[in-house]
């Protein structure tokens, strides 16, 4: 399914800035796809999501609507604060594999406190985040500081080829640190 190294289609997702908690700001966040192919950028896609909402799944959906990729790197699994992507719903409806990224060790504890003190639908939330299981972690290089992952319709090992051929710059997968350059560049005019 996966091509050589320097030809892996990769789709990189994440989120722009955004004040939580603040009235005067909008209430939506710009959640953005990037597609890379042979190290290029092939496609940009935009879209918006409501912060803390949970609306992520279906507009993630819908900017992947047409994309070719063999694999999709979530820059986490929230987004806009609370705005929780189901990974699982996503390889089902799209076939595509996927691989949740993080660059520090996830706390599952602290956020299913904060879930509970601010969200009624809290159940509905942990649930997705629950159904990932424990994160892996590796070095990607000798000397730096691990990666947290997970992943969903494909095997560890498949995870780690994803995540090392595609941390070009440091430790962020190339099409997820070019979504967040994006996002976060766009953030005050979207």
């Amino acid at each position: 399914m996966t091509r050589p190294d320097n030809g892996l289609r990769l789709f990189g997702v994440e989120d722009g800035s955004f004040r939580a908690f603040h009235e005067a700001e909008p209430s939506h966040s710009i959640f953005c796809g990037v597609k890379i192919e042979n190290r290029f950028i092939r496609e940009v896609r935009l879209t918006k999501i409501k912060i803390d909402g949970f609306d992520a799944t279906d507009r993630l959906l819908d900017i992947l609507k047409g994309i070719e990729v063999d694999a999709i790197i979530l820059g986490g699994i929230t987004f806009a604060g609370f705005n929780v992507v189901d990974p699982k719903t996503i390889f089902q409806k799209g076939s595509i594999p996927l691989v949740v990224f993080s660059g520090t060790r996830p706390d599952n504890e602290k956020m299913l406190r904060a879930l509970k003190n601010h969200f009624l639908d809290w159940r509905d939330r942990w649930q997705i985040i629950e159904g990932l299981g424990p994160a892996h972690s590796i070095r990607l290089r000798p000397g730096e500081s691990p990666i947290y992952f997970e992943a969903i319709g494909e095997s560890y090992e498949w995870a780690v080829k994803i995540l090392r051929c595609s941390a070009i710059i440091g430790r962020t997968p190339e099409p997820v640190r070019v979504a967040r350059l994006i996002a976060r560049g766009l953030s005050p005019v979207f």
